[in-house]
């Protein structure tokens, strides 16, 4: 898998039902399929704006706002002070975490939403 693509691999659960990447990125941070299409956007080239991920995507800039503020408050993506923007209102730029460092935080993540969900089924039957 390239560092700004998603294979399509899946995986088979126990319970038949298959899962991909963005499943589990849904199930384990909530994110919707939207949201996964903008972290996979920011992950291509320099960072950008809200209007070029606009015109990339072709959503609006609500669905744009959503998904960028729910990354954010995950610490997938980071946020930058666009330099050199004085006048009016700051202009900010948006790009994914290096990617080392994304998929770490995923794995670990990934890691300590399954240590919680055994120890709820651990705790949950007890004799």
């Amino acid at each position: 898998m390239s560092q700004s693509q998603i294979s399509g691999s899946r995986i088979k659960l126990p319970s038949g039902k298959d899962a991909g990447l963005i499943d589990i990125l849904s199930f384990c941070y909530g994110l919707s399929e939207t949201d996964v299409q903008v972290l996979l956007a920011l992950m291509k080239g320099d960072a950008r704006g809200t209007e070029e991920l606009e015109s990339e995507l072709k959503l609006s800039k609500a669905s744009i706002n959503r998904s960028l503020n729910k990354l954010l408050e995950m610490t997938l993506v980071m946020r930058i002070k666009e330099p050199g923007n004085k006048a009016g209102r700051p202009r900010y730029l948006y790009k994914a975490k290096d990617y080392k460092e994304l998929k770490s935080k995923m794995l670990d993540d990934i890691k300590d939403c399954s240590d919680k969900m055994a120890s709820l089924v651990e705790n949950e039957f007890k004799p």
